[in-house]
Order: structure tokens, then C-alpha cells, then sequence
């Protein structure tokens, strides 16, 4: 079984988690091939994930099983989180902090579960719990010193400039109740459809460093939550990250590096990423080298670098002698593109030219009642349209998860520590997706 994007070529569904890149200049047709794919997941049965940037892939709806997310909670469901379960990494990132400023906030983190200090283990909830925690440091950076390390006033103060801006660009909605779960993007309708998952991103097209940070948040979730697949006839997931140039655009060497990893390794859980770009430049080689289906579309050498990606595009190829890669990718027309994907023995095939199938679903967005109409129908609009009282009802609600997530996770450590003494063991036992689940925060 495969997906096709044009007669007699196609993704073979066995090796759609093997990843792959849509790059092309704007307007050659990129978007209309995300809908073509995404289409052809959700009919065989794969749900499907999308980060909807310019807001036109909403027709798809028309013809298929579709849900809405918006992290501001406005064009769809919410997507949030909490600053606890972000991490300090990504926090870091999303607040553009510079080396010594992310030091500080790892104390942060640090110093909140110190027992000598925080008997009870505060949390932060949102950003509002963070600046109250770093603000509280300030009074005791002599302990501080001695035991997790230097922090100055102008160190934390730089932070809570930051968070200004972020809250600024509206990253605040990202934290707070109820809590994401990353296993609702993998969903099947009654009719054996994968629902298509689609994220309104046209506001975080405003704020970057958030975008890019909530797609390294998800893929990390996904990677934490599913268990080891192995080679499976269909992917649990397809993620389509549009501008994904934003994934990786100021990211640190250690994001970097985790970014690589998770791609790496998340298709043996079932999970195929395809990047969506102008370039293939925009895409780390340490990250290109792992995409094994490729989509090109047409590009224009106006300028050094846009040479470059052409011929960097071109080289990325199988050669095909009836196929002058490097010529076509400058002269093709809208619709047109060059394509590698994984034959029967999950090697790349010869790059072939093809014109794009026209989507089956409506091209371009539906009316706004319309959609909202579908996100007051999801089932999950009870769940996810939870309001609170006030910010302490919401504190309470996170606390609750959190520490029962937590004690979920200490009876699966010694479940896994009683398996290992019991076979006299030191390697972990294969998981299971009942227990792995569970475990995600």
C-alpha cells in the first residue's frame, strides 16, 4: 500500500516513517502537496498532524476527519502545558536566553526541588510561577552559591525581560490547564480515517521561537510517551512541520542535537516527521541525511544562496540519466515536482519528474462558522474547553495531575525494578504501550 501523489508514484505506507522533506519556492505548489499526503494518510487509516501556517488547509475538512488546535485557544481546541513539564532547555529557548542567563534558569529548576529549601517541591505552573521562583532566588543567593551556583540580579532580571516579550507575543497561553495529551493527535474516526490534526499557526508565525519550541515539545512527547514499534505495514503518526526553518533557526547546540536524536530515532516508534520548506539548506545535513522520501518543487536562483540550494537539491537526488535534476528544479511549473521515495527494498528510487494529483478535499480555508461548528462538535470540546475560576483553582488542577502522574511513574519504577531482580537482569524489559503511556506527564 502507498500514497500516491501521482500515477504510479507514491509513499509506501511500510516505509512512510522514514521521514521526508517538501521543499520549494513559495507558491510552487508545496502546500497543495501537504494537503495531497495528509489526505492520503487519513484514508488509510494514519492520523495525521499539521501546522497549518497560512490557514489554508482547513478545506480539508470538507472531505475528511479533521481536528483543531490553537494554542491561543481561538481557531480551535488549546494546546497547553506547563513550565515545569517544558523543561529548562526549551524554556531557555522559547525565552532566547544566552548561556550564562539558561545557567541560572537550570538552578531554577534545581532549586525547586530542594528539599532543604522546598520540603513540599514547589512547581511552576505557568509564567507566573516561574517569575515568582527566580524572583524568590534573589534572597537567597548566598545558599545559592554553595550549592547550586552563582546567580546574579542581572542574570535573573534579563530572564524576567524575556518572559515580558514572550508574554508580549502571546507565549503565556502556551502554560497552564488542563494539560495536552500528546496521545489524542493519534486518533482513528469511526469510519477507520486518521484524523487530521490541524494546528492554527498563522499568530505563532508572530512569535517563532514559540512555534519552534512547540514542535521540538511535541515530537519530545511523542518520543516519551510511544512505545518501540518496530517495522510496522502503516505509521502510528504523520507530522507535517510547515516552516520548519523555524525548528532549528536559534536553536542552541543542544536543542540542536536533540532535535537530531528524536528524528532519529522516533520512526521505531511508528512516527514519520516531513519537513516543509523553501530549502533544502533550511534543514541541518544532519537531519536531511534521515529523510528518505523527498518532494522538490521548483526553485529560483535569484540569489548565491538560492543557487546553492539548487544544486544542493539536485545532489540530494538518486540520479536518473532520462532526469536533468538540476535544470528542472529552475524550470518546472506550479504543481510540477521532482520525487525520490523508498522502493520495495527501502532504498531511495531514481528521481522522477511528476505533476501533483489536485487534492480530493477542498483547496483553500472553509468559513469560519463552519469551523467553529466542527470544534464545538469534537468530542474532546468538553474535555479541553475546561474553564477555572481563578488562577489557584488552576494551580490545584495541575498539582492534582502532576503528583498522580508522578506516583504513576514511581509504581512503574519499582514494577521495573521488582521485573529486574526477579530474572536477575540489569537491561530494561520491553515496554508496553499500556505502561509507557501511563508514564507520560
Amino acid at each position: 500500500m502507498r500514497v500516491d501523489l501521482a500515477p504510479g508514484h507514491g509513499i509506501a505506507l511500510k516505509y512512510a516513517n522514514r521521514h521526508g522533506l517538501i521543499t520549494g519556492s513559495t507558491g510552487a505548489g508545496k502546500t497543495t502537496t501537504l494537503q495531497r499526503l495528509a489526505e492520503g494518510f487519513s484514508a488509510a487509516g494514519v492520523p495525521v498532524f499539521a501546522a497549518d501556517v497560512k490557514g489554508d488547509l482547513s478545506g480539508v475538512s470538507t472531505a475528511f476527519p479533521v481536528r483543531f488546535w490553537d494554542v491561543f485557544g481561538d481557531l480551535g481546541m488549546p494546546i497547553k502545558t506547563s513550565v515545569e513539564e517544558m523543561g529548562p532547555d526549551l524554556m531557555a529557548r522559547l525565552l532566547n536566553l544566552n548561556a550564562t542567563q539558561e545557567g541560572v534558569l537550570h538552578v531554577a529548576y534545581r532549586w525547586l526541588s530542594d528539599p532543604d529549601f522546598h520540603p513540599g517541591a514547589s512547581l511552576m505552573m505557568d509564567l507566573d510561577g516561574l517569575r515568582a521562583s527566580i524572583t524568590d532566588m534573589l534572597d537567597h543567593r548566598e545558599a545559592l552559591r554553595t550549592r547550586h551556583g552563582n546567580v546574579t540580579a542581572a542574570s535573573i532580571g534579563a530572564i524576567q525581560r524575556s518572559m515580558l516579550v514572550l508574554e508580549g507575543q502571546g507565549g503565556g497561553n502556551l502554560f497552564g490547564e488542563p494539560s495536552f495529551d500528546i496521545m489524542d493527535l493519534l486518533e482513528t474516526a469511526p469510519d477507520g480515517r486518521g484524523v487530521i490534526n490541524l494546528l492554527a499557526a498563522q499568530r505563532l508565525m508572530d512569535a517563532p521561537r514559540t512555534y519552534g519550541a512547540l514542535m521540538q515539545w511535541l515530537l519530545m512527547r511523542l518520543f516519551a510517551a510511544l512505545p518501540e514499534a518496530g517495522d510496522l505495514d502503516k505509521p502510528k503518526l504523520v507530522i507535517f512541520l510547515d516552516e520548519a526553518h523555524l525548528l532549528f533557526d536559534g536553536a542552541s547546540r543542544t536543542i540542536l542535537d536533540t532535535i537530531e536524536r528524536t528524528v532519529r530515532l522516533i520512526r521505531s516508534k511508528g512516527v514519520g516527521v516531513y519537513f516543509v520548506t523553501q530549502h533544502p539548506l533550511d534543514v541541518p545535513e544532519s537531519v536531511l541525511g534521515q529523510l528518505g522520501n523527498k518532494i522538490q518543487h521548483s526553485l529560483r536562483a535569484f540569489t548565491p544562496r538560492d543557487a546553492r540550494a539548487v544544486r544542493t537539491a539536485a545532489a540530494s537526488f538518486r540520479q536518473n540519466p532520462d532526469v536533468e535534476a538540476e535544470r528542472e528544479i529552475t524550470e518546472m511549473r506550479v504543481g510540477e515536482a521532482l520525487v525520490s521515495f523508498l522502493d520495495a527494498g527501502g532504498a531511495p528510487s531514481p528521481v522522477q519528474k511528476v505533476k501533483i494529483d489536485f487534492p480530493t478535499a477542498q483547496v483553500g480555508p472553509i468559513r469560519f462558522g463552519q469551523r467553529m461548528d466542527m470544534i464545538r462538535q469534537d468530542p474532546l470540546a468538553d474535555h479541553y474547553g475546561v474553564t477555572f475560576d481563578d488562577r489557584d483553582a488552576m494551580f490545584d488542577a495541575f498539582r492534582a495531575r502532576y503528583q498522580n502522574n508522578q506516583a504513576v511513574k514511581a509504581i512503574q519504577a519499582e514494577e521495573v525494578q521488582s521485573w529486574r531482580r526477579a530474572s536477575n537482569m540489569t537491561a530494561s524489559p520491553p515496554s508496553s504501550s499500556a505502561t509507557d503511556c501511563a508514564m507520560q506527564v
